[in-house]
């Protein structure tokens, strides 16, 4: 009896790190999705742009879902003690499909591609610009994974690793800003006329720049890893329930709101303390 209780209890530790690698694979799904539909939305982006922007827009809720699932295979590895190293590196392929390729298909086929000849000099400045993006998101990938497995063999002068902060703009949050652009205004760029489709193509070739160099910098971005836990569990359920209703009703704004919040906190937080550190050396030599 014993015997099979032991058992038991070691088949169903098995069948607990079968979780994560579920929520990653729903990661990978929301990812190929995006791809498929953006795929769609630019065949018809010239002909039926209602129908183009009904694809784009489930492209960019499938990002959104994606980060969802990948914020919670981490923590339910973390919850089950089921994390290993395998699953670090299947998540990080992941994540660069879904994180990396697929929000380039998406703004392209949204934006890029609607609104510059092929031949044109902007089409190849944006191409270059996506698949610099596509290497800042692998990249700060491949530092995540480097910092989490290995911390003592890392260079002289690279962060320590923090679990309360991330080093460098993640890439989910990246792609999530991307996303919920496109969820607020799914029309593909061309409908507003070749003047604004320009602009605002023009606008969306800064931000995918910025968001590849704040990949590769050194900024610090909460972790939130450690939400959760202690005796605040109770406000932080009621701020989950009232930020899900929130998105429930007014999706377009509030996850446009969120993300921008999140991608620029880590500029505006080296701000304040580069200006702190500067007062304190002010205060010292006066």
């Amino acid at each position: 009896m014993e015997t099979e209780e032991h058992q038991g209890h070691k088949g169903l530790k098995k069948g607990l790190y079968v979780l994560p690698t579920a929520f990653t694979a729903a990661n990978i799904a929301m990812g190929f999705f995006a791809v498929i539909w953006s795929i769609r939305g630019f065949h018809l982006a010239f002909d039926n742009p209602a129908a183009a922007a009904s694809y784009f827009n489930y492209a960019a809720i499938a990002i959104g879902l994606a980060i969802l699932f990948d914020t919670l295979d981490g923590r339910v590895a973390r919850a089950t003690k089921t994390a290993t190293e395998l699953g670090v590196q299947f998540d990080s392929l992941a994540d660069v499909l879904t994180f990396g390729i697929a929000p380039i298909a998406l703004i392209y086929s949204w934006g890029f591609a609607p609104s510059f000849g092929e031949k044109t000099s902007e089409h190849g400045f944006a191409i270059f610009l996506l698949f610099m993006y596509l290497m800042c998101g692998a990249f700060r990938l491949a530092r995540f994974n480097l910092q989490a497995t290995r911390p003592r063999v890392l260079i002289e002068g690279t962060p320590k690793l923090d679990k309360k902060n991330f080093v460098g703009l993640p890439i989910p949050p990246a792609a999530g800003l991307v996303a919920s652009i496109v969820h607020f205004a799914p029309m593909p760029l061309n409908t507003y006329g070749e003047g604004f489709a320009r602009f605002y193509a023009m606008l969306m070739m800064v931000l995918i720049a910025v968001l590849g160099v704040l990949m590769v910098s050194t900024l610090r971005y909460t972790s939130f890893k450690t939400a959760g836990t202690g005796r605040r569990n109770l406000y932080l359920v009621l701020l989950i329930a009232a930020v899900g209703m929130l998105i429930w009703l007014y999706s377009e704004y509030v996850l446009l709101i969120l993300s921008g919040i999140y991608v620029s906190h880590g500029v505006i937080w080296y701000v304040f303390s580069l200006l702190r550190r500067r007062g304190r050396e002010q205060t010292a030599e006066a």
